[in-house]
């Protein structure tokens, strides 16, 4: 049997473990803060319940052969505990996030040959402890080889679309520039209806065009006109849709925005590329918050 520990049941982690745990083949371990009574997933096709195991101490764990660490970018230090006591010589440690960066936040903790870099593109919420909204299924990549197709497999009977692909850093830039527009929702603080303004369409297109810039340079291939199928896929979904970035402005909570926008404007700049939108957004949240 397989065994799996899940860090960061948040939106996205707690409709992974969800899945995971309708599969009898496999022995998952959900690593928590605050222990919930059990996992509550609200899928378009109706509702998915779980009672895994959940730990929330790394006292008394040993290795397992899959961690999914599926904690917000500024929140690696949490993830470090769990990391110590569950990764032995062969676990495999998939790293399932926003931005470019999966590989350089684990440098030198994970061997990198069992480092698995995850891209998840699916709407999720968590309304509260436990209790998840998955609006579409959409996909996972993971990039082509034995670890990738080795991820894939362990949700081979969930409706999420999880492949292998050859481009993975394409994917993780595409996947970028929709998370960069997201910061226009955490400014206005505002849903997915935003974007039907004819004057914030424009800035999520602007913040796009940066990201792509930036990914070209960096070796990935994007086509022109992401910022039109970027703003065209938000309003073509529910307008009261909340992307993560604005859920957590609005909580009060630390913001992915490093690695949502901050990462295009270091990167940017590495390359000797303006990314004067990116920069903007970024000042403007980080000054909200602070």
């Amino acid at each position: 049997m397989t065994t799996i520990a899940l860090i960061g049941p948040g939106a996205i982690g707690g409709t992974l473990a969800a899945w995971l745990a309708q599969r009898s083949d496999l022995d998952l371990t959900v690593c928590v803060r605050t222990p919930f009574e059990r996992l509550v997933l609200e899928t378009p096709d109706g509702e998915v319940t779980a009672s895994p195991r959940l730990a929330t101490s790394p006292e008394g764990l040993s290795p397992v052969d899959w961690v999914l660490v599926a904690t917000k970018a500024y929140d690696d230090a949490a993830a470090a505990p769990w990391l110590k006591t569950l990764v032995g010589p062969n676990t495999k440690v998939a790293v399932i996030r926003n931005g470019v960066e999966h590989r350089e936040a684990f440098a030198g903790r994970v061997a990198d040959e069992n480092l698995v870099p995850v891209i998840v593109d699916f709407p999720a919420e968590r309304p509260g402890p436990g209790v998840f909204r998955q609006r579409r299924y959409g996909w996972i990549r993971v990039p082509a080889g034995a670890n990738g197709e080795a991820f894939a497999a362990l949700f081979a009977d969930c409706p999420i679309d999880v492949a292998t692909t050859d481009d993975f850093i394409s994917v993780a830039w595409r996947k970028l520039a929709l998370n960069a527009a997201g910061a226009v929702n955490a400014m206005t603080l505002k849903p997915s209806g935003v974007a039907r303004d004819r004057g914030a369409a424009q800035v999520m297109k602007t913040l796009v065009a940066e990201c792509v810039a930036v990914g070209r340079a960096e070796g990935a291939t994007l086509s022109d006109d992401i910022g039109e199928q970027v703003v065209e896929g938000y309003r073509a979904g529910p307008p009261d849709m909340v992307n993560s970035l604005l859920a957590d402005r609005a909580a009060g909570r630390p913001m992915e925005l490093d690695a949502r926008n901050g990462v295009i404007v270091r990167k940017g700049a590495a390359h000797g590329i303006a990314t004067p939108a990116n920069a903007m957004i970024v000042a403007l949240l980080n000054a909200a918050a602070g």
